[in-house]
């Protein structure tokens, strides 16, 4: 008898397997459903948190798998299982940033500060999505506004507590840890099964992803029109590497398409 691989997926959010402006994920709707009748899994990866991704996973119809939320600082557990893989330390993290001295805290103003039309107004979300993304368990983003020299006795400030800092785009942001890359490891681990095969794949469009797309099987780049993409990835020993030839959920149905075919 013929064991077919088991197929693990894990997928960046914005600007991969939903549209940077629309945030629609429509047209990958056919490789989706061809994933589902494969009995694949379909694990989110994303900066969303265990609210915003919850319902999305439910209208995915993946709802089984587990996520991965606030960048890798959390997991969201399926709905079969406990409501979360591990407690948050939100409060104790807001505790430590209210504690530093008030010439660095006052020049990071960040969700906490904010009710939900600042959110709103800050990343350009709905009210209704506002609310959502500031039920944080795990990581809290900000703005900095001091100077270089303060913003470098700031993280060294947080450091010395136990707390990460990591520098994006749009804003500052602060956990205990973890990357997108530490949990699809994890989970791959978890998920182990030496008497059925599994091809883990990864798709990202932005340099937070990196670590996910080299930690997998198949690695896919999506391309985004917003930003310079991912830049080099370290190629691990048989793993595949692959370009989309379009932007978000359009490349990924064709990529994860082309990629279910091959595997078949």
């Amino acid at each position: 008898m013929i064991i077919r691989p088991r197929l693990v997926v894990f997928s960046d959010l914005d600007g991969t397997l939903l549209d940077h402006e629309t945030y629609d994920f429509t047209p990958a709707l056919p490789a989706i459903k061809a994933l589902r009748a494969r009995f694949g899994a379909l694990i989110l990866a994303s900066s969303k948190t265990a609210a915003e991704i919850a319902p999305l996973r439910r209208a995915l119809d993946f709802s089984h798998c587990p996520a991965i939320v606030e960048n890798g600082a959390g997991i969201l557990a399926s709905e079969r299982g406990s409501q979360h893989e591990s407690g948050g330390r939100y409060e104790e993290l807001i505790g430590h940033l209210d504690a530093l001295p008030p010439e660095l805290r006052q020049c990071y103003s960040s969700f906490s500060d904010w009710d939900e039309q600042e959110v709103a107004a800050r990343t350009g979300l709905s009210l209704e999505a506002a609310q959502l993304a500031k039920q944080r368990e795990y990581s809290e983003p900000g703005i900095w506004s001091g100077t270089e020299e303060a913003f470098a006795a700031f993280c060294q400030a947080l450091s010395r507590r136990g707390i990460y800092i990591q520098k994006g785009g749009r804003f500052v942001t602060l956990s205990f840890g973890g990357t997108k890359g530490q949990r699809v490891r994890e989970l791959l681990a978890r998920l182990e099964d030496k008497r059925v095969p599994a091809i883990s794949i990864a798709l990202g469009d932005a340099p937070n992803d990196r670590d996910m797309l080299e930690s997998v099987d198949i690695a896919i780049e999506i391309p985004n029109p917003a930003h310079a993409g991912i830049g080099k990835i370290a190629r691990g020993r048989n793993q595949v590497l692959r370009r989309a030839r379009l932007a978000g959920p359009a490349g990924w149905n064709e990529e994860m398409l082309a990629v279910l075919e091959e595997i078949e």
